[in-house]
């Protein structure tokens, strides 16, 4: 129940706790000594008092109360008091909360076993009333601190688990609308293949008829020249008119160069369909470097920007893994590294792409053993301070509207898929490195 307020209170010198009240349960038999604590305590606002007379129902009162501090006597008919306190620390709504033990006895081995099972004060009754209300403030407000600390912890636990959950949910996100976007990519460049491969496999087929009809045409018109070595004035002007001589040459060079053409187009249309296909969707053993040279070809247009690609294939074992997934991230990053050169006002713009195959030395692990892709670039390089953000989600230095800041984020998880590591080596004015491991096992 709430008491009246003191004059002590009423003048300023106590501070009442409207946020935290303390909340006392006096344990006790004896309904003198019950008055006697509730006259001591009356005065108190802040101090919510609550009486409990039978220790059969003590256990479940206290549960119920919630209270900051108990009052318990030590002999009482029903049940002992030290059993009493066993119980209170067994349970626990009320294993923590502060118990100050009441008795007139004042032994000390007394006090040293109330203490041993878990008491945390020990007074004799009736004790002085500035004593008993210290006490009580004092073990409360302990209490009531320990609360409030672990209660902070445990909210701080919550919100970093919460940050930790919305982070992997915005990754899968992620990754699911990048798998989604490649899947959709995989479907239309299959289409685009198959439509362009009908009239290619057409064209291709054809140039095989017009090499043999072209020179069938030629022999015949060979026999009519050693037959008739001198044709008549009207065939002779009309030779001179088309240039016959030159014709002959320059078809055989036409139809050479359309058929260099036609096979540039018949390996596009191959790079398009090993680039994104479905069966890449799945884990299989591949050639990595058929998806860099796919990845190359498609993008041939921005190389012909005066970027000069060296190649440095070391001989590599296939690998088992997601080809669809490793092309997109060879892509990435040299779409970046176009980018950062294409930027530059520089006469010379490299990429060099390296592959090694790295088996384990004498004494190691055969987990050791890995394949190495390393793509370097001669332009601009980066600061630390870029490195250190490079695979965070939505983080570009690009302008806005060219890059969404997930490309490497993306590439990043993807080699974690297959358990192998993507660094980048770059400084100001020294050009940027990706390495690329992948374990073989």
């Amino acid at each position: 129940m709430n008491l009246t307020l003191s004059p002590a209170q009423a003048q300023g010198d106590v501070s009442p706790s409207p946020v935290s009240p303390i909340t006392v349960l006096l344990i006790d038999d004896q309904a003198t000594v019950n008055q006697a604590i509730q006259d001591m305590l009356a005065a108190e606002m802040d101090i919510h008092y609550h009486y409990c007379a039978d220790a059969d129902v003590a256990l479940q009162q206290a549960i119920a109360l919630s209270p900051t501090v108990i009052l318990q006597d030590l002999i009482m008919p029903e049940v002992d008091g030290m059993t009493l306190v066993k119980q209170f620390r067994a349970q626990p709504e009320t294993g923590d909360v502060p118990i100050i033990m009441l008795s007139i006895n004042d032994d000390p081995a007394t006090k040293a076993e109330a203490f041993a099972i878990g008491v945390n004060d020990y007074l004799v009754k009736l004790p002085d009333q500035i004593e008993l209300i210290a006490r009580v403030r004092y073990h409360s407000r302990a209490y009531l601190n320990r609360q409030a600390h672990t209660m902070a912890l445990v909210a701080q636990a919550h919100a970093k688990e919460l940050e930790q959950t919305l982070e992997e949910l915005h990754r899968t996100q992620t990754q699911l609308i990048q798998t989604e976007k490649l899947s959709s990519l995989g479907q239309m460049l299959a289409g685009i293949a198959h439509e362009i491969n009908n009239p290619i496999g057409f064209i291709f087929g054809n140039l095989t008829y017009i090499d043999n009809y072209f020179e069938d045409l030629l022999n015949l018109i060979k026999l009519y020249q050693e037959v008739y070595p001198e044709p008549g004035q009207a065939i002779q002007t009309h030779l001179e008119k088309i240039d016959f001589e030159f014709v002959q040459v320059d078809l055989l060079s036409t139809l050479q160069s359309t058929r260099i053409g036609v096979e540039r187009i018949v390996q596009i249309v191959l790079s398009l369909r090993n680039f994104s296909r479905h069966d890449h969707m799945e884990m299989k053993p591949s050639d990595l470097h058929e998806g860099i040279d796919s990845t190359l070809l498609i993008l041939g247009h921005r190389l012909k920007q005066g970027i000069e690609v060296t190649k440095d294939y070391g001989k590599l074992p296939l690998l088992n893994c997601y080809q669809a997934q490793l092309n997109q991230v060879f892509m990435n990053i040299l779409n970046n590294a176009i980018d950062a050169l294409l930027e530059q006002e520089q006469v010379d713009k490299n990429i060099s792409i390296r592959t090694l195959y790295r088996s384990p030395t004498p004494g190691q692990a055969l987990d050791c053993e890995h394949i190495e892709i390393r793509i370097q670039d001669d332009g601009p390089g980066m600061p630390q301070e870029v490195r250190a953000k490079l695979f965070n989600p939505f983080f570009t230095t690009k302008p806005v509207g060219k890059g969404t800041g997930l490309g490497l984020s993306i590439c990043q998880q993807i080699i974690k898929n297959h358990q192998g590591s993507l660094e980048v080596v770059s400084a100001p004015g020294q050009g940027t490195a990706f390495i690329i491991q992948l374990p073989i096992t």
